[in-house]
């Protein structure tokens, strides 16, 4: 079945959130929706959710799934603040628990943080169907930009994450914790091995030079064709090589700090301190 899918892009972290739903008056899921995050103030606001809820209740959606595709280093997500508007369920892969359990000693977080991924509602195995109303999905396992990254293949619709990016931008760094380039290179082949029609939804638009609007869609074919770090004929130990020289040129993200802090508690301010304020971690000399 053909689904609907409607993109939502944020130029401020270059995140492409999507609703994609059966029918209008069905059911929908929301994928890698962004808190917006001001990092001079601390401040967060809702103004990219808001456009997600503005469109489900538009068209008469009811919100079955609240999907992570990982734990994103790159924005805040706001699955806390949409399941709160909108209900559903918050899912991610079930090996966001090896991401948690790196990450609670980096920002010291809070003894009774539980690294086993309870935070969320439900945690996809590798491989594991689902359904939004009429809509056949798919939770695939693709790790490689991190340990734990999920790809969801939702009717003819595939959502990659932090996967591969539009063709003329390429693949997802590797150098965070657990993260490795010859896996990612395995998990971009399984892709590649679905039909090339295949509809293709990344997560980011990281627009080159020789590009002034954003993109979020392509196909399986044309990313093997046209892809410049991962097309058909590369092998795994050039992509390696490259995916390798390439991150070490790379800073961290802006926002990772804070995100990583929020979005391993299914996007989950802390917990407040004993004045009632809450307060995100800066790790000094540790990333």
């Amino acid at each position: 079945m053909t689904a609907q899918v409607a993109p939502f892009f944020d130029a401020v972290t270059a995140t492409v959130s999507y609703v994609v739903y059966d029918r209008p008056g069905g059911t929908a899921a929301i994928i890698d929706p962004v808190l917006d995050f001001d990092p001079k103030s601390g401040r967060t606001a809702t103004h990219n959710a808001q456009r997600l809820v503005d469109f489900v209740r538009e068209q008469g959606l009811t919100v079955e799934w609240i999907l992570e595709t990982h734990a994103h280093a790159d924005h805040l997500s706001a699955a806390a603040w949409l399941k709160a508007q909108l209900g559903g369920k918050v899912a991610i892969g079930a090996r966001i628990n090896a991401v948690q359990k790196v990450f609670k000693p980096v920002f010291n977080l809070e003894e009774g943080f539980a690294t086993d991924g309870s935070q969320f509602d439900y945690l996809f195995a590798e491989d594991e169907r689902f359904a939004i109303g009429e809509l056949g999905g798919q939770a695939l396992f693709v790790p490689g930009h991190t340990p734990a990254d999920m790809a969801y293949l939702i009717g003819d619709a595939l959502f990659v994450g932090d996967t591969i990016f539009m063709p003329d931008v390429g693949t997802a760094r590797c150098d965070f914790p657990g993260g490795d380039a010859a896996t990612l290179y395995r998990s971009v082949q399984q892709l590649y091995a679905l039909p090339g029609a295949t509809r293709v939804f990344v997560c980011h638009d990281y627009l080159p030079p020789e590009r002034s609007e954003p993109q979020w869609e392509s196909t399986i074919a044309e990313q093997k064709r046209a892809n410049i770090h991962i097309h058909d004929g590369v092998s795994e130990a050039d992509f390696v090589a490259m995916r390798c020289a390439r991150d070490a040129t790379l800073a961290m993200p802006v926002l990772i700090l804070p995100s990583i802090q929020v979005n391993v508690r299914a996007g989950e301010l802390p917990p407040p301190a004993a004045n009632g304020k809450r307060y995100l971690q800066i790790p000094i000399d540790v990333l």
